[in-house]
């Protein structure tokens, strides 16, 4: 395990006029259309994020959020967009409590935060882009109104909830069971509705100003104080959907915090590492836990160990147990709470943090103490790591969990936490996995842009009538226990877990990269980064290498459950490796050899760019040239 394969799947892309990386082929050949025609990074990612909207509907949509970080090479400024939407001003705990729930719902209409994605993409291309709106938005309008030949995972969700969607949903049986019928996959699926959407937009748009950038603009109020924003909130005021509970709902979500609601530009926390400069979002996000892991790891001699072996494999992921324990107790909106960031990597909390990883798995959940404040976790993580939670790192773990059982999930929820269907279809091998969207462009300017937009996928809530797309249900981030940062408040940002990740070399981009899967997004993608930069593997042979992850630590979405000690394992890692894992404590759950990850990642080197996507799943892409 410790060679690194000369083979690898697809060719690392090459060459000097642009790069686009997605998880859709769809996608990436739109943001490469756009760059032809005289469009910049910024332009592309717009357009092929619209794309993804249409072509990936079980995995984000118009109604979803999105994290993202980029570099715009004439300004010389790197920064972080936040299209993640705030929690309604009717969301607090005391309203899920009076309803009886002491978990914000993963489904339906209760778990709806403001949809962040579209003022994010809007504000992107205003800021940053150079065409006009009808240039970029063609494309998805394209494929939403003549179709696109469905993934054979589309049709695979549709059918996890059809039954949901014939008796409770039928805004979404309309869309997604056309004729009352599950559509196939390969075949050409359309979604009038959602095209008629965006043409609207763009037709009232273009009505309200000629300026390129007021029509932009136009396009933003159009969805947050028009006709988009008062149909969606006319929906919910007047349903009761069914969700996870079991029993319907309606939402919080009101017109006035969509009209209140505006995306924003921030600095990128940053860190050092391997002669880069890794930028992430804020602790609104997870991205942090990403910089910790390489804080720990600094500790290690990851180059003696190898890439695959038992003792890197171990080193990792006990780093990754205390980063993401940390995320638990300390991550939250920081417009809300003090989150100690500076302290949490800086080098002396990592010296004393690095000094917890022993020689054997751990089984406890075991926050740190940074400036010497006492952490405090939710109530729900007490179920799966033992009465005390872990709250001062002495908690004892719980029984070990049996790697033969699959928790019971509703398939709305989660990124999505479905059973998903392997080669033998829905009802074949399922192997589970979690997924939404990423994307990366690198153009010829010098520009630089990684997003992993997701929410609003088809199984989390029901289709607003007219509008072809559903909400998102990331609020379901949010703790209902008291005083912590990421206890639900109205106007607050969810913790979420999108992650896109962007790293520079002497002030200049050098690499943008990311990938799909909920609380294994900062796991994966920090084995790619490894693999590159420690290990000097190219793009492609980095998202090949068999991967990894932890299950131990809580999940972020409904039912907030934990794993202790397991660690999923592709089964191309060795057998000798494998039994070292389980000698030394940890639960080893072999997944099939291509399931772990979905990284897509463009890079600039010396006036070359570059871009590769992960063949896991069957339908990432990069092009370029």
């Amino acid at each position: 395990m410790g060679d690194i394969p000369e083979f690898t799947t697809r060719p690392e892309l090459a060459g000097t006029f642009g790069m686009v990386a997605s998880t859709h082929w769809l996608a990436s050949a739109s943001g490469l259309a756009v760059l032809e025609r005289g469009g910049n990074a910024f332009d592309a990612a717009v357009a092929a994020a619209l794309v993804l909207q249409v072509t990936e509907p079980h995995l984000n949509g118009p109604g979803g959020e999105v994290p993202v970080i980029a570099h715009h090479a004439g300004r010389g400024e790197t920064f972080v967009l936040c299209g993640q939407g705030t929690a309604p001003a009717a969301a607090t705990p005391r309203a899920f409590r009076d309803l009886g729930l002491d978990l914000v719902p993963g489904s339906g209409l209760l778990a709806a935060c403001v949809p962040g994605a579209f003022g994010a993409w809007m504000l992107l291309l205003r800021e940053y882009g150079t065409l006009r709106l009808r240039d970029v938005m063609s494309y998805a309008i394209g494929y939403a109104a003549r179709g696109y030949p469905l993934v054979p995972a589309i049709s695979w969700g549709i059918a996890s909830v059809a039954e949901l969607f014939r008796d409770h949903w039928p805004s979404s049986a309309e869309v997604y069971l056309p004729g009352g019928h599950l559509p196939q996959p390969g075949s050409l699926f359309a979604n009038p509705a959602l095209a008629a959407t965006y043409q609207r937009i763009l037709e009232e748009a273009e009505a309200a100003a000629g300026d390129r950038d007021e029509q932009i603009e136009a396009a933003r109020r159009v969805f947050y104080e028009g006709f988009v924003a008062e149909t969606i909130a006319g929906y919910v005021a007047s349903t009761h959907a069914m969700d996870v509970t079991g029993r319907p709902h309606r939402g919080l979500l009101s017109y006035a915090d969509m009209s209140a609601w505006r995306p924003r530009l921030e600095e990128p926390l940053t860190f050092q590492a391997g002669g880069l400069t890794v930028g992430k979002t804020g602790p609104w996000g997870q991205g942090p836990v990403f910089l910790q892991q390489l804080a720990l790891l600094e500790g290690f001699d990851l180059a003696a160990m190898g890439p695959g072996s038992a003792d890197y494999i171990h080193a990792v992921t006990e780093c990754a147990k205390l980063a993401f324990a940390d995320r638990e107790a300390w991550y939250g909106d920081p417009e809300f709470t003090d989150v100690p960031v500076k302290a949490l990597l800086s080098a002396g909390y990592s010296d004393a943090r690095r000094r917890l990883v022993g020689a054997e798995a751990s089984g406890e959940l075991r926050p740190g103490s940074p400036d010497g404040r006492p952490p405090r976790l939710p109530e729900f993580i007490a179920g799966s790591f033992g009465a005390s939670g872990g709250q001062d790192g002495r908690g004892q773990p719980s029984s070990a969990p049996s790697l033969d059982a699959v928790p019971p999930l509703d398939p709305g929820t989660g990124e999505p936490t479905m059973r998903t269907a392997g080669p033998g279809g829905p009802a074949g091998p399922s192997y589970r996995a979690g997924d939404t969207c990423h994307l990366d462009v690198a153009d010829r300017f010098g520009n630089m842009v990684s997003a992993t937009p997701s929410g609003g996928w088809l199984q989390s809530s029901p289709v607003i009538p007219g509008l072809g797309f559903c909400l998102g249900t990331r609020a379901q981030m949010f703790t209902l226990t008291p005083g912590l940062p990421a206890t639900l408040a109205p106007g607050k940002r969810p913790r979420t877990t999108l992650s896109p990740s962007l790293a520079l070399k002497d002030g200049e981009p050098y690499l943008a990269f990311g990938t799909p899967g909920g609380d294994q997004q900062d796991q994966w993608s920090l084995l790619f980064f490894l693999n590159h930069v420690q290990f000097g593997m190219n793009l492609q042979q980095a998202i090949d290498f068999p991967a990894f992850h932890s299950g131990h630590v809580p999940s972020s979405f409904y039912p907030r459950q934990a794993q202790p000690r397991v660690l999923e394992v592709e089964s191309r890692v060795s057998t000798a490796v494998i039994d070292d894992l389980r000698r030394r404590g940890h639960l080893v759950d072999l997944r099939p050899a291509w399931s772990l990850g979905r990284i897509s990642a463009v890079a600039r080197r010396n006036g070359i760019l570059y871009a590769a996507a992960n063949p896991r799943g069957m339908q990432g892409y990069a092009v370029g040239r």
